[in-house]
């Protein structure tokens, strides 16, 4: 019953926002909007509808709060909000994962992100969550993607991909397809704005300049600044020591952020700044961020704001030890929710089926002589689909997959289904 009346009166209070507070709301820590004035019209009008996606491949890390703080701001605003789990992206992008393990890797990333929604106090019933394979199959899809592929040059869906899709030297059609699909996501999905790190603008300005051209709407893009990670580089799924991943214990929680990249006065490329700036100021509301310090140097430091802190840190009056032990603190509420919600033996099963421990490497043994090099294995047409058509199911067993060939609507999970 609290719950309820909790949740009524969010509504009432979301609905007494101006266009202009939920404006300030959407926008507020982006580094970019492309489309600002269509956001304002929009907003005059009706709530936002905007979606997040990203590809089911590598592990979720403590990066994904970055999005996640700003999901729930959306929220917040009133904007209708849909994620997808890119699961057809993740395969293209050089086929780094056979299908099977994809569908897993699809069922995880939902668990964990809902997860880590809860541990920030999003309310799920206000989100739509879809697979991209629940739509992108269709007939309409397909052939919307040769019309696009018809106006698209290989050297503007290189281009468009080049931060987003690994590059190689001789690069697969696949992952020049990549743009393309991303694109017409946004048509497919029915949204007025799509958001995402500033990693993503190429495919952000694809998708504006190249939509048109088959009849479709430009949509809004809204970009988040990218965080540096522990090493003080891109925080990334595949470099170990740059993250921290979203089921450490604690002890490792305070290993890997001791190693942390946060020079004294240095507030460039600092990750441990950046992480408090993207996601713990905005998730602190009223609360101050308090750093533990001795007695003996002053005792604690609160914080209410990240300018007071990145000020003081610049002057040196922060400690990086400090610093360092008052983000383990706040970072470790966080993640507790989401290491219980994984203790369960289903879910660790889950994390072992999608991320099962690496093979050892075994030498290659040598051609005989005059023996020539074989094209890779290609995964046939037919494998997929009937790999999709087996219905790897989110949730609650039950398939997610009812949107048919012959129109454009989308399968959407239903948060209120049990577990």
């Amino acid at each position: 019953m609290i719950d309820e009346l909790i949740l009524i009166f969010k509504k009432m209070a979301e609905a007494l926002l101006s266009a202009n507070e939920k404006h300030k709301l959407i926008t507020r820590h982006l580094q970019e909007v492309l489309g600002d004035d269509r956001l304002r019209k929009i907003l005059e009008e009706r709530d936002l509808r905007v979606y997040w996606g990203t590809a089911t491949t590598g592990r979720p890390h403590i990066g994904y709060f970055v999005p996640m703080a700003k999901i729930a701001d959306f929220l917040h605003a009133g904007c209708e909000v849909t994620i997808l789990f890119a699961d057809l992206h993740a395969f293209l992008d050089n086929m780094k994962a056979p299908w099977e393990l994809l569908g897993h890797r699809t069922v995880y990333y939902e668990h964990i992100i809902k997860a880590m929604l809860k541990s920030i106090g999003v309310p799920l019933e206000k989100l739509k969550f879809i697979r991209g394979t629940d739509y992108q199959l269709s007939r309409e899809y397909t052939l919307d993607l040769y019309r696009l592929s018809s106006v698209v040059t290989e050297h503007d869906a290189k281009k468009a991909g080049a931060e987003v899709v690994k590059q190689v030297a001789s690069p697969l059609l696949s992952g020049l397809l990549y743009p393309g699909l991303q694109a017409l996501d946004e048509e497919y999905l029915k949204v007025d704005a799509q958001f995402g790190g500033v990693d993503q603008r190429k495919i952000f300005t694809f998708a504006e300049e190249n939509l048109p051209s088959i009849g479709y709407a430009k949509r809004i893009h809204l970009m988040n600044p990218m965080v540096p990670g522990l090493t003080g580089e891109k925080m990334s799924a595949s470099v170990e020591e740059s993250k921290i991943d979203l089921l450490d214990a604690p002890e490792q929680v305070k290993k890997k952020l001791k190693r942390a990249f946060c020079e004294p006065g240095n507030i460039e490329n600092n990750g441990v700044l950046a992480f408090c700036k993207s996601v713990i100021f905005p998730l602190l509301k009223d609360e101050n961020l308090v750093l533990p310090r001795s007695a003996q140097y002053g005792g604690p430091m609160p914080f209410s704001n990240y300018t007071q802190l990145e000020e003081s840190f610049a002057k040196q009056e922060v400690h990086p030890g400090d610093l360092k032990n008052g983000v383990e603190i706040y970072l470790n509420r966080l993640l507790e929710p989401i290491r219980k919600e994984f203790e369960s033996e289903d879910m660790q099963k889950l994390t072992l089926n999608a991320y099962p421990p690496p093979v050892p490497v075994q030498q290659k043994k040598k051609k005989p002589s005059g023996q020539k090099g074989q094209r890779p294995t290609t995964t046939d047409v037919s494998e997929l689909v009937q790999k999709v058509d087996k219905n790897l199911t989110i949730e609650n067993g039950e398939s997610s997959r009812s949107a048919t060939g012959d129109d454009k609507s989308q399968s959407l999970i239903n948060q209120n289904d049990k577990a």
